[in-house]
């Protein structure tokens, strides 16, 4: 099969509109105005004001983690001041919920949803506070906003969407005679869904067959996982946060059954997956962060800021050298297009 080429490459800033498919170990719900988690300010302001922003994060992981960073850079870099009150919800529904609920009643400015169910929670909690979600593959199909153009209610943010066909298509570069391609994800997440469906598309036009393989909670990872050797010739994985979080799980069992795995996003990389065309959560997390500022400094309107969109030309070629090796693949073309190393 002819290979397409792929390349690593940077984030561009600029505005995208997208197409419609494109607990807890710290729950001290202080509130925005009192005793916070992770407090921060800058220069001050030019009207004086110190903003009350809030942070849902919905679970740690490399890139949820690095997108909250881009975003608190953001802040700082702009010279407003503020304090922040950051809460992660270590993956429980029902803690998301408690936390908006709490980040609305103590009456932030603004508050940052990290993660498709964050930005649900926040979403049903209110709809006066500006919302800014990152780390969401598509606002209009989670119910988010009317519209990506267009949202048309307090909630916009940054998107994302994964270049999948760009992924599938590393994914045959790197495994030519792969007949059948294993899909796992958590059934608890649209967006792996979404993601999940335009890989199953890119597959069938390929010819090659695919079957799911899905978890309901992390507890099932391990088992999951083991239950695609023999079956399967290779492995891919959205962004899907419970598997992101579980990665070195998935990876313990792919690679000791020499099972090569493409994967949504550099954080699953780094956690023994050989391969993505990724996205940089950190600078998804920036453009968040800057958006935020437009609202607080600038009165800019959640409802007329399209949701924002990295396209496959802006996303990095990632491999694990390490993987490569316990696999027996050779990936030297990839750094040969530019590719990165990620491996420890």
């Amino acid at each position: 099969m002819e290979r397409t080429t792929l390349s690593r490459r940077t984030f561009s800033k600029g505005l995208a509109g997208m197409a419609a498919l494109t607990a807890a170990g710290t729950l001290g719900l202080a509130g925005c105005g009192g005793d916070t988690a992770e407090s921060g300010s800058t220069s001050a302001s030019g009207d004086g004001k110190t903003y009350k922003i809030g942070v849902l994060q919905l679970t740690e992981h490399a890139a949820l983690d690095a997108a909250n960073d881009g975003f608190v850079r953001a802040l700082d870099e702009s010279g407003i001041s503020y304090d922040i009150e950051q809460q992660n919800a270590q993956n429980d529904q029902s803690a998301c919920q408690t936390i908006a609920s709490t980040l609305v009643n103590d009456g932030c400015d603004l508050i940052l949803a990290i993660a498709t169910p964050a930005a649900q929670a926040v979403a049903g909690a209110t709809s006066d506070i500006p919302i800014i979600g990152t780390a969401i593959t598509d606002f209009a199909a989670s119910g988010l906003v009317d519209d990506n153009d267009a949202p048309g209610g307090n909630l916009t943010g940054t998107s994302d969407m994964n270049p999948v066909s760009d992924q599938i298509d590393l994914l045959v570069q790197l495994v030519p005679d792969a007949k059948t391609v294993g899909l796992l994800y958590c059934t608890a997440e649209s967006n792996s869904d979404i993601q999940v469906a335009l890989a199953e598309e890119a597959l069938d036009e390929l010819g090659i067959a695919h079957e799911r393989y899905t978890v309901s909670s992390s507890n099932e990872i391990q088992q999951v996982s083991e239950s695609m050797v023999g079956k399967v010739d290779a492995v891919y994985i959205p962004t899907d946060n419970t598997i992101s979080a579980g990665i070195s799980t998935v990876t313990m069992v792919t690679n000791e059954n020499n099972l090569p795995t493409v994967v949504g996003e550099v954080g699953m990389v780094e956690g023994g997956a050989l391969a993505s065309v990724s996205i940089n959560y950190e600078e998804l997390g920036y453009r968040a962060g800057e958006m935020a500022v437009q609202i607080l400094t600038e009165g800019a309107d959640p409802a007329e800021m399209p949701i924002e969109q990295m396209t496959a030309d802006e996303c990095d070629l990632v491999y694990n050298q390490e993987t490569a090796d316990t696999l027996g693949i050779d990936v030297s073309f990839l750094a040969d297009e530019g590719g990165e190393d990620v491996s420890a």
